[in-house]
């Protein structure tokens, strides 16, 4: 035991010399890590994107269009910044990217609307832009609903009806609306919790992946292994052990950055989500280290890690939906650990539920974690025998 102990001193000191002599270890573990989140948050400070530039084609030019158009103008996710004069005009601005939609309210309106005709007001988006687009859809739609009550508001009230019994022909249902766990619909609470994670999780499968294969690289995993006495946990555990901590460290003060900091809302126990915060990332390390067991090659295993981190992104939910995904694809999502933690910031984050909804999720980080067992003698058996190609 005590030999051991010697032995994994000897292999945490060789690298930890390994980490300090290559400038991009301390670069793709702390650096590139801290400057995502400072990009991010600072990115989505306000919540949400304000002042989207939209345009508007008033060919009906009334006292009542005009005010429509105002109103619409005052909503904070929107801003008119120009009014063209017909709806080609308004198109073509819309294709050169100079603004993300135009409102179009066509000649007679008002006139139609006194005359309970229905007239109808169109407004369009450029749905290329998703959250853009999202935003100033709902504002748009909300004001030509809002113009369209108030016009059969005073069609109703020049016939007779009072103030009430008016509202209740417009709005027979009175729907009131409150998100949960998040009743400002901050943007960067839903992304950058997950956000910054993943970009951790694409840096720990680059730096265990080329710390690993270099030793193949390099011709010095003989040396290796025989520091470790031959035996190749021995010889993983003192070589992953430097990244581990400094990743934790990462880890952690990222949680500490966005729940003390930024005041993000934390509902559940901050101690559950350190445990996924540990567990994710050392999953995320076994992970890479079974895809070093399965492709001894440097280049080839950084290609397949980097794919799979990237499309780890959109896979796991945080920006779509994985039930409106086809079944084949909401089965694979399973195979991403950035899915289950997505999952266990949703339950303990923001829901705050016991930590028993989460079991399942922490389940599958943890097999994650066992996954090396599966093919790490063949780590050893690349390093003494392989001969590496480039």
């Amino acid at each position: 035991m005590r030999a051991q102990k010697y032995r994994l001193l000897l292999l945490i000191r060789r690298e930890m010399r390994r980490i300090a002599s290559r400038p991009i270890y301390l670069m793709c573990m702390i650096g590139a890590p801290i400057l995502c989140f400072i990009f991010f948050t600072t990115l989505m400070n306000e919540g949400l994107p304000e002042n989207l530039p939209i345009a508007a084609v008033d060919a009906d030019n009334t006292t009542t269009s005009r005010q429509i158009l105002r109103n619409l103008d005052a909503f904070q996710q929107t801003e008119i910044v120009h009014q063209y004069s017909n709806f080609a005009e308004a198109r073509t601005a819309m294709q050169q990217g100079l603004i993300y939609g135009f409102f179009y309210i066509p000649e007679g309106t008002t006139r139609a609307a006194s005359r309970s005709e229905q007239p109808r007001i169109s407004f369009y988006t450029n749905a290329s832009y998703l959250i853009p687009a999202s935003l100033i859809y709902r504002d748009m739609k909300m004001m030509a609903e809002l113009a369209s009550g108030a016009a059969g508001r005073t069609t109703l009230l020049a016939r007779g009806y009072t103030s009430d019994q008016a509202m209740g022909f417009l709005q027979p249902i009175k729907i009131e609306t409150h998100a949960i766990s998040n009743p400002w619909i901050n943007y960067s609470i839903y992304l950058s919790n997950t956000m910054l994670p993943a970009v951790l999780m694409l840096m720990i499968f680059l730096v265990t992946i080329f710390s690993v294969q270099t030793e193949l690289k390099y011709d010095t995993g003989k040396q290796w292994i025989s520091l470790a006495d031959g035996k190749i946990w021995l010889a993983l555990f003192g070589k992953l052990l430097p990244y581990t901590l400094i990743f934790l460290l990462i880890m952690f003060s990222c949680h500490l950055y966005l729940y003390g900091i930024l005041g993000f809302p934390h509902n559940g126990s901050f101690w559950h989500i350190m445990l996924a915060g540990l567990l994710f990332v050392v999953a995320s390390q076994n992970l890479a280290l079974f895809l070093c067991g399965l492709i001894p090659s440097l280049r080839w295993a950084l290609s397949l890690a980097t794919l799979y981190g990237v499309l780890s992104f959109p896979i796991c939910g945080f920006s779509f939906p994985v039930m409106a995904m086809p079944p084949a694809i909401q089965a694979l999502s399973t195979i991403f650990p950035l899915r289950h933690y997505f999952l266990i910031y949703v339950d303990q984050v923001l829901n705050g539920w016991p930590l028993e909804y989460s079991a399942t999720n922490y389940l599958v980080l943890l097999l994650f974690v066992l996954l090396p067992l599966t093919d790490m003698h063949r780590i050893k058996y690349t390093m003494l025998n392989y001969h590496y190609e480039p």
